[in-house]
């Protein structure tokens, strides 16, 4: 490997050396998995009764969640610990994300990824609670409250947990949205005035997204929209914040360190120790020199210009012809 521009202090990697880096990436992604689904597996149907008690707790007296499928008693708690060993896994592939793309990033980009990481699985979980504690109850009760009488409500266990699943991963990725803002706004591909001009186009946006991922009532779809649109407008302010605070910090390094920095980038692929300064002056010299000679010759030209016209075959009336190599008489 050889020293690479960009970053700076970085080494290039080739492509098989990309690819073993994302293969260990995800075997470790994956161990993780593992490992959390082993622990959450023999607790799978005290799990499932937790998850389940949201809607339980609207079901009518003497009814109960039932099982259509053969296999629905034994695939659905398995189900829950594999998807939940997945969900409580997402901090670390979060962090072998960061620590994938690290190389490609500066050192000032380096120092964000702890905060992000911290702050993106917090908000990650916070979606999933949202969704547990808020939004359930109030989804089934309204849901359950609108059934036609003499209709009991027996939902399929594989069902609910597809719902449930559905809505917790939803909540989880939508309160992702500032730290998508920020990193928007740090990397410098749009500013902050820009995110506050677009806010009406995110509000539809947002409960767009909301019709998308919750079910057909509007209560889920408010209550998902909403937060996606106030977390929209606080990673708009926080990254505004950070912007303000960061030109302060590179104006005194500018000023304490260099004027002006070379852009020495690809110096690395110069591999000859040619003194260019040089190289350039003599070939100036030389131009020079051609320029003088050449005016030496223009000059030389019009000097002999006169003693070198060409012979004339036609004469005027009153001029008699002359022999070039005779010479005058005198009186």
């Amino acid at each position: 490997m050889k020293p690479s521009a960009l970053p700076p202090n970085d080494t290039e990697m080739t492509l098989v050396q990309h690819l073993l880096e994302l293969r260990n990436t995800v075997t470790k992604t994956i161990l993780a998995i593992l490992v959390i689904f082993v622990v959450l597996f023999p607790f799978a149907n005290e799990i499932y009764t937790y998850i389940s008690e949201p809607l339980s707790r609207f079901l009518p007296d003497g009814t109960s969640m039932i099982a259509t499928g053969v296999a629905s008693p034994f695939l659905t708690p398995f189900k829950l610990s594999l998807v939940l060993a997945i969900y409580f896994a997402m901090p670390i592939m979060f962090y072998q994300v960061w620590r994938f793309i690290e190389p490609a990033l500066y050192q000032h980009e380096r120092k964000l990824i702890g905060p992000m990481l911290f702050f993106s699985s917090f908000l990650f979980f916070a979606g999933g609670a949202f969704a547990y504690y808020v939004v359930f109850p109030l989804v089934f009760g309204f849901l359950s409250g609108t059934a036609p009488e003499g209709v009991t409500i027996a939902t399929d266990i594989s069902l609910y947990l597809d719902f449930v699943i559905k809505m917790f991963f939803a909540f989880g990725i939508a309160f992702e949205v500032p730290i998508a803002v920020i990193l928007l706004i740090l990397s410098g591909m749009v500013s902050a005035e820009q995110m506050s001009h677009a806010r009406p186009y995110v509000v539809v946006g947002a409960f767009v997204v909301g019709m998308l991922l919750t079910p057909p009532d509007i209560i889920s779809q408010t209550l998902l929209a909403i937060p996606m649109w106030l977390l929209y407008e606080a990673g708009t302010l926080i990254g505004a914040r950070l912007i303000k605070h960061r030109k302060p910090e590179q104006d005194t390094d500018d000023d304490t360190e260099q004027d002006f920095e070379f852009d020495d980038r690809y110096a690395d692929q110069l591999d000859d120790d040619t003194d260019w300064d040089k190289a350039f002056d003599e070939i100036e010299d030389s131009f020079d020199r051609l320029e003088k000679e050449q005016q030496q010759r223009q000059k030389s030209d019009t000097d002999s210009e006169p003693n070198n016209q060409p012979n004339s075959d036609t004469t005027t009336p009153n001029e008699k012809p002359t022999d070039s190599n005779s010479t005058p008489k005198t009186p």
